[in-house]
Formats: structure tokens, C-alpha cells, sequence
């Protein structure tokens, strides 16, 4: 029971969140971020001191890479071996690194994503540049602290001769952080760093002077530099790299894109892998091959184009659509006072300044202090040198070397330590050439000692050794700039030309709503009547297009759908085609089609005038309907409906021109024309004005644009089966809104109704009669009448029934 009181009841939030914040502690500071300082995760801090302790360094020969692995995880990284090696293998690939700090001889991976060879296959050292990494580590520059099992003592930061951080960069991903520091020119680095040194207060702009951009290991071009300057002073940034690609002639008066260079940690294999697709998949046509042709000598990719095709084009959507075009995002965060932060280019040196201050200091210390130590043993030398013989004397009376040590204290006033070097003394030192090797030693550390009080008491004299030390290294290992910066981030556009292979076909559209596109072949091996179709429905539009053009679709709801027609699905003819509901998710069960609008370019001079059931109008420019953004998936509202019986039953695409008018037929046969100009140009998504006034009961059937002055025949059909032509500007032009004049004579009994009225003066019409018959008319055999004419019967009444539809036939020539 005594045991109960030791029990703590803990919350699961308390719980959690202690056991989390530490845990996040951890990966932060001790896993997956760079110190600022020298630019190192702890795996690999740990990965280079334990190299150079084992003297597995590059002026000896290459070691098991296992062994290295097995030394660093007994001794210092208590995790798995993949990942002391994976940290490993990094730090000697030249396509990840800028300078790389592990020497590997095997398969240390490839630029395709390739794993490298087991640890055990391969070997490794620490490459020339580590060493300067590590140089003075054993003269207490850094802090030490004891290992995971308290044996061996390991470094919190290594002593980095030059800015590594920037250098190599760094990429991690840790609890609420991630780090993204691209690579930077050795050269250029230092010469910032040592610009900062002189000039602590400097400009950002000054340092880019020195400090243009990164500098990735796989060349590149990079875009953008206001970006990398938004980068550099916050720490975040997006910038563009591209490929370094060239367009070059083949024979046959065929191209070729070849591709030299790579962004920064792309893929090679799965790029090569994805362009390709682009080929099969036909997303673009004129790519006939595509070819990884690297080899030792260097990378290059070509990717071979057929005859003609546009090869500029191709090499924009390539830029677009795979990773041969990056976003690079610059996320500097890194640790700072044992706390993560976003740093800045300016923040990351004067860090490193500071870094580099506090080992020189230290290296000096502890380089004083030793000079001084052998200053004193070789005064006492010297000293002893000079009395030699009862120095001897003394030592020869002495019982032990104990002994001899307290006389010569004693007798001759040296200290404890010269007497153990005196006494240590071997015979053969004694010859007179010790002595002036002493006095000359004695005179070196008299001006080392004096150099290095220097350095400690004198900031600027530690700022000139540590520019000297920076320019020693730039020296001997800076190189060439390998990436590109360019001022402006290009803009790609890409032309429809190159995306579809341009092809004449025929498309079709049904009232229902069936749409397809059949390739000529297909249309022209079967009989325009075979054309595939659902019982009772009927083609709305057919013609032939190319796949380069584009289709506007109106339906009687008042939506308007856009399809490109590449985007049309290709069938053979005699199929169905594709319901418009498939992809469109919107459109109401008993919405139909009501007319289709090819068109190559949208034309700002053109117009819609749209007329519905219920007597409303309105006028809206093509450009309205411009393809938006979810066109695939949504129709756009082309005329709002004021309620939910009204219906579009007229549109027309036209010219902005001031001599047409418009002409309305109602149900009860009153026809009404006005002026176009006087409908006014309203927005998509308006309901328009009022056309016509109805009487109760009447409703639009038809409306059309026929000219103000001129003969334009209209034809108008009655439900009685009477058909009739007219000149439309028999009916005198009049305001918008009237009411209209009779374009049929009344009769008392079984009155002429209009159920169809159109402009066509040729090609013919189907009329359907309620008892299911269709009868073809041809339009230009009915007879020109005049306004009170009720024309002549197409159709018998009793026999057949009433007519209740009328519609254009839709043809196209035989052989297209």
C-alpha cells in the first residue's frame, strides 16, 4: 500500500505534451537541422571527427566504409547503421554537394536515383576540404561534451575554415521546422565573408555583390534575382531553375532539344521517364524520341523531334509541365544559440564571423599557453647549459632522479618543471651545437609568443589572420561558378499549336446533349444518315472543324459550356457519342441543347442576342464567355431566368453593326421588329429586358436579326400544318416592348398558331405532327405572301395532326 503514494496521475495532455516537446526538442537541435556555425547535422559532425580521429583522412589510403560506420555508431551516433551511411553517401555525391566532404571509391549512387552499394562494397576517406573543416580541433578551439554512454568525447560544433552552411547548403525536415539552404561558390562566400569582416555594417546589396546567388552542383540557370534578394533578407524565397538546353539542327530538316544541365536535386531517370510519357501519351505531338545519352564524360539528354514540329513550343511545355523547370523555395532555418531560426544571407555570416573569432581566439590560447610552457623549460635549458658542470655535479651527488630534481630546485633555483627536463636531458644534447639550437629556439618562441598576445589583444590583428586563413582557402580550393543568374524569371506560353497535332474532323451534337468528334476517315467510310443516335433525338449542329477550334454551347436553361474540340471525344460515327452530363455535373433533367458556336479565336467585335420564352432579351459580347477556369466540370450562366418556367428559344451570334434589326413571332402569330441598338449590351449573368409585350397566354416562339432596309424572307409554320414565307420588313419597324402586328390572319374559328419561325431562304425544315409524322420542307419551294396571308397547308390536319415541332435540317457534304 506504501507503494500507492508514488503513483502519479498524470493528464494525457500532460503526458503528451512533456513527452512530445522533448522529443521535438531532440530531432531540432540534435537530428535534423545545420548548426549556423559550421553548416553540420550531428550525424555528420559526428561522421567527419570520427574519420579524422580513426585517420581515415585523405592523405592516406581508402578505408571500409563499414568500418567508418561501425566506429561512428559504437562510439558516437547510437542509431542505425542506414543512416550514418545514407549521411555518408551524401557527403560524396558531387550532384548534391558543391564541395564534397567524403571521398568514395564504389557506387555512391546516381543522379537516376540509383542506391548506392552496400557499405560494405565501398570505401571511403575524408576529402582535403574536411581537413580544413577539422584543422585545430586539437588545440580546445571547440567545446567537447561527453558521449551517449559517457566513454569518449565528441564535438558540439568543428572549428570549419570556411562557411560551410552556405557552401554545401543543407535540406531537413524536423517537429514545426524544415530547412531548405541551397549551395553557394566557395569563392564568392569568402569574398562576402571577408568583405563582412571589414564591413560588419554592410548593405545586403553590397554583399550580393560578392555573393550573386547559389551556385548548384548540377549547374543550371537560375531566375529571378529580386526573389534570391527577398530570400537572402528573409530567409524565405521562391526562385526559378531551369535546364541549360539547346535546340539543334538535324538532318532532314528535322530539330533536336539537348539538354546539358539539370535543376538542382531533380531526378534524372524519372524526368527522362516523364518526358517520354509526354510522347506516348501524345499530349504534345512532334516528339519522335526521347534519349539519356549521359555518360562518364557528362550529362545529355536529347530529345529528338519530328519534321516541322515547333521546337521552341515543345521546349516551353517541357519547361511547364515536367522538372525541367523547378520552383526552388529557399527556407534558410537553421541552429542559432541552440534555437532553430530563419536566418538570412547576412545573419548566416556574421554567425560564422563570430564562430571563426571564438576558435581563433581559442587556437591562439592554447598556442600561447604551449609556447610559453617550452619558453620556460628552455630558459632553464639555456640556464643549465651555462653551468654545466656543477649542474652535473649536483646530479651525480643525488641518490634518485627525485632527489637530483629538489637539489637542482634547491642549488640553483630552477623550477620544478625545468628540473624534469634537465634531468630527462639525453647525454648526446649536451654537444655545444645544443646550445645556440636552444637560443634560436628561445628567439622563435619569444616572437610566436609575441604574435599571439597580438591576435588576443587585438581585434583587427584577429581579423587579419582570419581573412588570411579564408584567402588561403579560396586559393587552393575555390572553382569556377557553375550556375547561371538571370535578371527577369521568363515567362512561358505555350501556343494550343503545340500542344495538339492540328487534324480536320467532323464534330456532331445532338438536342439531348451527345457530343463527339469523328476523324474524316471515319465519317466519310459511312453514310452522313448512319450518324449514331438515341431513338428521338435529333442533331442540333454538325460540321466540320479542326482540332484547333473551339465550340460554344448554349443551352435552353440559358448555361454556356465551352469544349475545345481536342478535348471532344474522338468516336467513330456510327457511335453515340458522349453525354455533355458525363463531365458537366450541373445542367437540370429536362435541359436541352439549343444551339452550338464554333469559333478559332474569341472575336471582341462579336455579339450574343439571346431571346426567351417569356419575352425577355439581351445583347452580351463573346468575350464574356472567354474559357474559365472549371470549364471541364461547369457550365457558366450565358442569360439569368427570371423564373423557373422561362426558356430560352432564340440566340444569335453577330457583328456589331448598326443596321439590324430584331424580329419576334409569338404564339398568337404577332410579330414585332425594332432596332438591334436598342437592346442593350448587359453582362452574362443579367436577365436582359423586356422584347415583347405579351398578351396573357402568348409566349416567344422565335426570334431572329434581319436587316432594316432589303427583302429578307422569314418562314413561318402554324400548328394547323399552314406554312407561309414573308418579307420581314413587311412589318414597319417599331419600338422595343409593343406589342407587335398579326402575321397571320385571325380566324374565328380553329385560329393559325405559330410554332416555328425562321430566316433561312434555303435548306430545308422537318415539321413532326402529333401523331408522329415528319414531313421534310424544302424552304425555298414555299411561296413569298404577304402579312394577312395565312399560306398554304404542308401537312394535313386531320390525317396527321397538329404540328408541334419544327427544326432545321443539319447536313454536311457527303465527302469532306
Amino acid at each position: 500500500m506504501e507503494n500507492k503514494h508514488s503513483i502519479q496521475e498524470l493528464t494525457l495532455e500532460e503526458v503528451m505534451g512533456d513527452r512530445f516537446g522533448r522529443y521535438s526538442k531532440y530531432i531540432i537541435q540534435e537530428r535534423a537541422l545545420p548548426d549556423v556555425r559550421d553548416g553540420l547535422k550531428p550525424v555528420q559532425r559526428r561522421i567527419l571527427f570520427a574519420m579524422n580521429k580513426d585517420g581515415n583522412t585523405y592523405d592516406k589510403g581508402f578505408r571500409k566504409s563499414a568500418k567508418s560506420v561501425g566506429n561512428i555508431m559504437g562510439n558516437y551516433h547510437p542509431h542505425g547503421d542506414s543512416s550514418i551511411y545514407e549521411a555518408m553517401v551524401r557527403m560524396s555525391q558531387d550532384w548534391k554537394l558543391r564541395e564534397i566532404l567524403i571521398e568514395m571509391h564504389g557506387n555512391n549512387g546516381s543522379m537516376d536515383g540509383d542506391p548506392p552499394a552496400a557499405m560494405r562494397y565501398t570505401e571511403a576517406r575524408l576529402s582535403q576540404l574536411s581537413g580544413e573543416m577539422l584543422k585545430d580541433i586539437e588545440k580546445d578551439t571547440v567545446d567537447f561534451v561527453w558521449n551517449f554512454d559517457d566513454t569518449e568525447k565528441e564535438p558540439t560544433v568543428l572549428p570549419a575554415a570556411y562557411p560551410n552552411l552556405l557552401v554545401n547548403g543543407s535540406t531537413g525536415i524536423s517537429a514545426g521546422y524544415a530547412t531548405e539552404i541551397p549551395t553557394h561558390n566557395l569563392g564568392e562566400v569568402i569574398d562576402g565573408t571577408i568583405y563582412l569582416i571589414d564591413h560588419p555594417n554592410a548593405s545586403l546589396e553590397k554583399i550580393m555583390e560578392y555573393i550573386p546567388g547559389p551556385d548548384f552542383p548540377t549547374a543550371g540557370i537560375l531566375q529571378g534575382k529580386d526573389e534570391i534578394r527577398k530570400a537572402y533578407e528573409t530567409g524565405k524565397g521562391k526562385v526559378i531553375l531551369r535546364s541549360k538546353t539547346a535546340i539543334e539542327p538535324l538532318k532532314g530538316g528535322k530539330q533536336q532539344i539537348v539538354i546539358h544541365e539539370i535543376p538542382y536535386e531533380v531526378n534524372k531517370a524519372v524526368l527522362v521517364k516523364k518526358m517520354d510519357e509526354i510522347r506516348l501519351n501524345k499530349k504534345i505531338d512532334g516528339i519522335a524520341e526521347v534519349r539519356d545519352e549521359s555518360d562518364r564524360t557528362g550529362l545529355q539528354i536529347v530529345v529528338e523531334l519530328k519534321k516541322e514540329a515547333n521546337a521552341e513550343g515543345i521546349l516551353n511545355y517541357l519547361f511547364k509541365n515536367t522538372d525541367l523547370q523547378i520552383n526552388y523555395n529557399f527556407n534558410m532555418v537553421a541552429i542559432d544559440n541552440m534555437t532553430p531560426q530563419q536566418v538570412g544571407l547576412k545573419h548566416i555570416l556574421l554567425s560564422y564571423i563570430e564562430h571563426r573569432k571564438s576558435v581563433i581566439r581559442k587556437r591562439s590560447q592554447y598556442e600561447l599557453n604551449k609556447a610559453k610552457k617550452r619558453q620556460h623549460i628552455v630558459e632553464g635549458l639555456m640556464k643549465a647549459l651555462s653551468i654545466l658542470d656543477e649542474v652535473i655535479a649536483a646530479i651525480r651527488a643525488s641518490k634518485d632522479k627525485k632527489d637530483a630534481k629538489n637539489n637542482l630546485v634547491k642549488q640553483f633555483s630552477f623550477t620544478e618543471e625545468q628540473a624534469e627536463a634537465i634531468v630527462t636531458l639525453q647525454l648526446y644534447r649536451l654537444t655545444n651545437t645544443d646550445i645556440t639550437q636552444l637560443e634560436k629556439e628561445a628567439k622563435e618562441l619569444a616572437a610566436e609568443i609575441d604574435e599571439l598576445q597580438l591576435i588576443l589583444a587585438s581585434e583587427k590583428e584577429l581579423h587579419k589572420v582570419m581573412k588570411q586563413e579564408l584567402r588561403q582557402i579560396k586559393k587552393q580550393y575555390a572553382s569556377k561558378r557553375l550556375t547561371r543568374i538571370e535578371e527577369k524569371i521568363s515567362e512561358i506560353k505555350i501556343e494550343t499549336g503545340v500542344l495538339i497535332a492540328p487534324e480536320d474532323v467532323v464534330v456532331s451534337l445532338t438536342k439531348e446533349g451527345y457530343l463527339k468528334r469523328s476523324s474524316l476517315r471515319s465519317y466519310n467510310a459511312s453514310r452522313p444518315e448512319e450518324i449514331g443516335m438515341k431513338d428521338g433525338d435529333r442533331v442540333i449542329f454538325i460540321d466540320k472543324m479542326n482540332t484547333l477550334d473551339h465550340l460554344l454551347i448554349l443551352t435552353n436553361r440559358g448555361n454556356m459550356i465551352y469544349r475545345p474540340v481536342h478535348e471532344i471525344t474522338d468516336l467513330k460515327w456510327k457511335d453515340v457519342g458522349e453525354h455533355i452530363s458525363q463531365t458537366i455535373t450541373n445542367l437540370g433533367v429536362e435541359e436541352e441543347i439549343l444551339a452550338a458556336f464554333p469559333y478559332k479565336e474569341i472575336d471582341a467585335n462579336k455579339l450574343f442576342v439571346l431571346i426567351s420564352r417569356e419575352g425577355m432579351i439581351k445583347q452580351t459580347r463573346m468575350t464574356e464567355f472567354s474559357p474559365w477556369r472549371t470549364y471541364r466540370s461547369r457550365p457558366t450562366l450565358a442569360m439569368k431566368m427570371k423564373n423557373g418556367t422561362d426558356r430560352i428559344v432564340a440566340v444569335r451570334l453577330t457583328d456589331y453593326v448598326d443596321n439590324l434589326d430584331v424580329l419576334i413571332a409569338s404564339h398568337r402569330s404577332f410579330g414585332l421588329r425594332y432596332p438591334l441598338s436598342e437592346v442593350p449590351v448587359v453582362g452574362a449573368k443579367a436577365a436582359g429586358v423586356k422584347a415583347i409585350n405579351l398578351k396573357d397566354g402568348d409566349f416567344v416562339v422565335g426570334g431572329t436579326l434581319v436587316l432594316d432596309e432589303g427583302d429578307t424572307p422569314i418562314l413561318l409554320v402554324s400548328q394547323r400544318g399552314a406554312v407561309k414565307r414573308m418579307l420581314a420588313q413587311e412589318l414597319p419597324q417599331l419600338g422595343r416592348a409593343k406589342r407587335g402586328l398579326m402575321i397571320f390572319r385571325e380566324l374565328k374559328s380553329n385560329p393559325h398558331r405559330l410554332v416555328f419561325m425562321t430566316d433561312a431562304s434555303e435548306g430545308s425544315v422537318n415539321l413532326i405532327t402529333q401523331k408522329g409524322i415528319t414531313k421534310e420542307l424544302e424552304i425555298a419551294k414555299v411561296a413569298i405572301s404577304d402579312r394577312m396571308s395565312n399560306g398554304t397547308f404542308a401537312t394535313d390536319e386531320k390525317k396527321m395532326g397538329e404540328v408541334y415541332e419544327v427544326y432545321p435540317t443539319q447536313k454536311l457534304d457527303e465527302q469532306v
